[in-house]
């Protein structure tokens, strides 16, 4: 109890300025970073990148860069943990999933896979997008710091609204669920609401455990569990060259790719569904950017990891969609009640690997696949470890929670990693796991999550454009040059370019598309979620972020009717973190 109670009283600094702004004047230009981590080996790059001293008008948020990264484990993250983060939380259901549906929606086969690609492009868009932002502000926080250098007034508003959507909407109760329900399943026992409540709840507790005092050990097993996810695909891959090769029972591979776009559809809504799914099966690739604080050489390592983690996954999405196609014909692929890699594994080699296939990918470290839905289920320890690094920054930026900041900013009890952040994530995954009946919330629930992810990218967008309008001679370290690094002895070029203006123009027209298209009426005027209207999950999503508003303005406006305001000061916690704390004044 002691441990816990001072963080509640600490000495303050007051008045004393950023973190070392007396003894580092001369190393205020720029921060050099190592180049290289312990598990990076083998990858040796040319030279340090520079973390350059922005424009004080261009900080986003109270806290400095030496501030903002003060505390903790440090730079502990290289390219290959990096790369594995995008990697785990990418390969989720959707590859083992939505490709039926995908399927159903647009006909066939040559416009299902048509979408595939689609999604690939936009996500590289967005990808190229967050690598520019995030080479500019190397700190954790993600969308949070781009919003905040891009709309500084009203103050703290971005904020508060990115922090009502992170805190609300930001559990992974539906992949503890869906985790759970497998388990039984696979056990053969019947999947009763409070059997899978138990597991699931068994699963949050366990994952936040793992983060909050064996920080080491959850990125270890993050990173088997990511490798572990590519070997199953990369089976899958190599299993359908030997399809397409004739040499297994499927009798004719090659006839889904004779007439590929027979039976395509020609509703705008179906392709409109289909890239949802598309789009939500990519999701992650900006993974890395949420956790930039614990990254060795950010700004390098995010620019190599970002394009190399969705590339693995692009190349493995693309063959084991073409794998499926292989073994099983359109029509079984289309009315399939199970996961297409489920079908998929019958078809080769029987119902006995079937069954095997729901243990591995259950098991790939609750990955968790829902074998009865097209939902890309989140995987619970890859998002767990982002959500309490965004979390934190939030509470260091001074957001008022209850309890006091210090706590919350904390890294208590190790001083290595946040596990109160991990308590914000692990409140309202626990009061959904047993709140609301799973039937219909779950997949309404599912929606809500990602819509407001959409407008807050669409704004991210926008204040793109805003920063190089008015911000054109900022430091921008991902730029058009060639640059040079070395892999395991052998010299490679790789061209870094700025994000070019067609790319930011695309990733914005689909912003908007999938922020407007779940309000176009579907066919029968029936949603994915029955009986509720199919508008409604977009309305709550708003509401979320209007929450965030009114959140606002009840800590920075109503004070000021009654003569107050609350005027921000800076503590440095015993473990080196720095927070934003805030105290109440009467305007003069």
């Amino acid at each position: 109890m002691s441990s816990l109670s001072r963080f509640f009283s600490l000495p303050r600094r007051g008045s004393e300025g950023p973190v070392g702004s007396a003894d580092n004047e001369e190393d205020r230009d720029t921060e050099k970073v190592p180049s290289k981590s312990e598990e990076n080996e083998g990858l040796d790059i040319k030279e340090t990148e520079a973390i350059p001293d922005h424009d004080p008008d261009l900080n986003p948020g109270e806290l400095t860069f030496e501030e903002d990264t003060a505390g903790g484990m440090g730079r502990h993250l290289g390219v290959f943990s990096c790369t594995l983060l995008i990697v785990g939380r990418v390969i989720g259901t959707g590859i083992f999933s939505t490709p039926s549906s995908i399927l159903n929606s647009v006909g066939s086969v040559g416009a299902s896979l048509m979408l595939w690609v689609l999604g690939f492009v936009l996500s590289f868009c967005g990808l190229f997008i967050w690598l520019e932002l995030g080479t500019m502000f190397p700190r954790s926080g993600g969308e949070k710091v781009y919003l905040e250098a891009a709309y500084p007034k009203p103050k703290y508003l971005a904020t508060v609204i990115f922090a009502a959507n992170a805190i609300l909407l930001g559990f992974t109760a539906s992949g503890c669920i869906a985790f759970a329900s497998n388990i039984l399943v696979s056990a053969g026992k019947e999947s009763t609401q409070w059997a899978s409540r138990g597991i699931a709840l068994g699963v949050i507790f366990f994952v936040t455990i793992l983060h909050g005092l064996t920080p080491r050990l959850g990125i270890l097993i993050m990173n088997i569990l990511s490798v572990f996810k590519i070997f199953i695909l990369l089976f899958i891959v190599v299993t359908g060259w030997v399809v397409l090769s004739g040499r297994t029972r499927v009798k004719d591979p090659h006839a889904n790719f004779r007439n590929a776009f027979a039976g395509s559809s020609h509703s705008s809504y179906e392709y409109a569904t289909a890239t949802f799914k598309v789009l939500f099966a990519y999701a992650g690739w900006s993974n890395v950017n949420y956790v930039l604080n614990n990254v060795r050489d950010p700004i390098r390592t995010l620019k190599i990891a970002g394009p190399l983690g969705l590339g693995i996954c692009t190349i493995f999405y693309l063959l084991a969609n073409v794998a499926y196609f292989a073994a099983a014909t359109k029509e079984e692929i289309a009315s399939s009640g199970v996961t297409v890699a489920s079908l998929f594994f019958k078809k080769v080699f029987g119902t006995e690997a079937q069954k095997a296939l729901t243990v591995f990918v259950a098991l790939s470290g609750l990955t968790i696949l829902n074998f009865t839905s097209h939902r890309n289920h989140r995987n619970v320890i890859t998002v767990t470890f982002a959500a309490s690094r965004i979390n934190q920054e939030l509470a260091k930026e001074g957001i008022p929670l209850p309890f006091g900041n210090r706590f919350w900013a904390s890294n208590w009890p190790t001083g290595k990693t946040p596990l109160p952040g991990l308590i914000i994530h692990l409140i309202p995954s626990v009061i959904i796991i047993l709140g609301p009946p799973p039937s219909v919330a779950y997949p309404f629930i599912l929606d809500v999550e990602g819509y407001p992810g959409q407008i807050i990218n669409f704004f991210v967008v926008i204040g793109l454009f805003w920063l190089r309008w008015h911000k054109p001679h900022a430091v921008r370290p991902f730029k058009g040059k060639l640059q040079t690094f070395y892999f395991y002895g052998f010299s490679l070029t790789k061209l870094v370019a700025l994000v070019w203006l067609p790319f930011a123009v695309f990733f914005l027209a689909a912003a908007v598309f999938l922020i407007v298209a779940p309000f176009l009426r579907p066919p029968g005027g029936v949603g994915d979620t029955p009986p509720l209207p199919y508008y409604l999950y977009c309305l709550v999503g708003i509401g979320v972020m209007f929450v965030g508003v009114l959140y606002w303005a009840a800590w920075r406006v109503v004070p000021r009717w009654f003569g107050y305001e609350f005027v921000p000061r800076k503590d440095t916690l015993t473990d080196g973190t720095v927070v934003t704390l805030f105290s109440s004044k009467k305007i003069e």
